[in-house]
């Protein structure tokens, strides 16, 4: 079991290094060796997780009090950075997972709550936490729905009507990582009324055996191939008043006030980065298990490679951790930008980086007998994905740096 990571100064620090060694060593020891077929056959890391379940790690984002770990935001994201440095598609779900106890946990302590809200959302969390802690549970969030939702430019169209003692939910989503794999479906949805808008949506854990919820289509994509983002649709799926994972409203202004919930998607490819540099220097030492030991590190373009690798990563480290310190609920228009900045960065420079190690390692990189064409094809995946894509983060910082708020060219 791993130890729990208590919120004082004094230790916290200490305590982000022991995890992130758990995490190494399973990574290293497990994750690594499977990823490979878990890529080949498109199949979910049911393995990764048992190891995840049996040291406490599921429970990561959980507040101590329920009997989690209680990591806040920032041990979150090195947590994650290490897990995807062993396997991207590992960390990527287990963000999902992970979400589903920091944006109802720590992130939801800092919003503005009535007494009432407060009290709703205790008795919530507290009921979802049980299920995570005590009986392994794993939780998924799915989010896309091929339109302008997922972007924050849209009211969800998956719908939830209020009826007698709990919600009918109705929708799709697409890319729904971890589909046939999680016990819950944390999903993103709109409450069916007239005037809906934004600030009617809804976070409501569906379980994976509701009557209505089936999952469907083909699942063979370029990369994250073990994350397993089937559709999910959901006809009519009745769920009780405490399948809610956050009270009414609460969603809404958390997507406003925390932005930085939205970047805990970067740190798996913050990982990839780091794993994409990591083989190229084992690589060209002819340091790499199974390899005949060649050293290539002799050649001038190799080392000029090398460092170029060594400066673009080391930017995007800074960049990211500085990030990931400074989060928390009303950012200051610069650290909003920054945070835009720092998943723009890591997106587009893991796969950067990636490409650079294929072609300086040369035609031995593209065999699948080797991880650096898993990693380049995961990586490049990274600036695709909602709700900050690449192109959702340059729109906004942009516009954002160009004009204050409400402020018009008219």
């Amino acid at each position: 079991m791993a130890t729990v990571f208590a919120s004082s100064r004094h230790d916290r620090k200490a305590r982000q290094a022991e995890l992130i060694a758990l995490i190494a060593k399973l990574g290293r020891e497990k994750f690594a060796p499977r990823a490979a077929a878990y890529d080949r056959d498109a199949s979910f890391p049911f393995d990764n997780y048992d190891d995840l379940r049996a040291h406490g790690l599921l429970g990561l984002c959980v507040p101590e009090a329920y009997g989690g770990l209680g990591a806040d935001f920032e041990t979150y994201c090195l947590a994650a950075a290490e897990m995807g440095r062993w396997c991207g598609a590992t960390a990527l779900t287990f963000n999902m997972h992970a979400c589903s106890g920091l944006w109802t946990g720590r992130l939801a302590d800092d919003l503005e709550m009535t007494p009432a809200q407060r009290a709703e959302l205790e008795a919530l969390r507290a009921e979802h936490y049980r299920r995570i802690v005590q009986d392994g549970a794993v939780y998924a969030q799915p989010f896309s729905e091929g339109s302008a939702a997922a972007a924050g430019r849209a009211p969800f169209g998956t719908l939830a009507s209020k009826t007698e003692g709990g919600w009918s939910i109705s929708g799709r989503k697409i890319f729904a990582s971890l589909s046939g794999a999680a016990d819950y479906y944390g999903v993103l949805c709109t409450e069916d009324r007239p005037d809906r808008s934004m600030r009617d949506t809804l976070y409501i854990a569906v379980p994976a055996k509701a009557a209505g919820l089936t999952i469907v289509g083909d699942w063979d994509p370029l990369g994250m191939r073990a994350t397993v983002s089937r559709t999910l649709v959901m006809k009519d799926v009745f769920v009780p008043d405490n399948a809610q994972l956050m009270p009414r409203g609460l969603y809404f202004q958390a997507a406003t006030k925390w932005p930085h919930m939205f970047l805990t998607l970067s740190p798996t490819y913050m990982g990839i980065a780091q794993a994409a540099y990591d083989f190229t220097l084992a690589y060209l030492r002819g340091e790499v298990e199974g390899q005949p030991p060649v050293k290539r590190r002799m050649y001038p373009t190799k080392q000029i490679a090398v460092a170029e690798m060594y400066i673009k990563l080391q930017q995007t480290r800074a960049l990211f951790e500085r990030t990931i310190a400074e989060a928390k609920v009303g950012p200051s228009k610069d650290e909003r930008l920054r945070c835009y900045a720092a998943q723009f960065s890591i997106m587009e420079n893991s796969n950067a980086i990636c490409a650079l190690a294929i072609r300086t390692c040369g035609g031995q990189s593209m065999l699948k007998s080797l991880p650096l064409e898993r990693l380049y094809r995961d990586s490049r995946c990274g600036a695709l994905m909602l709700p900050w894509t690449a192109e959702l983060c340059l729109d906004r910082l942009g516009r954002e740096t160009l004009y204050e708020p409400g402020e018009t060219d008219d």
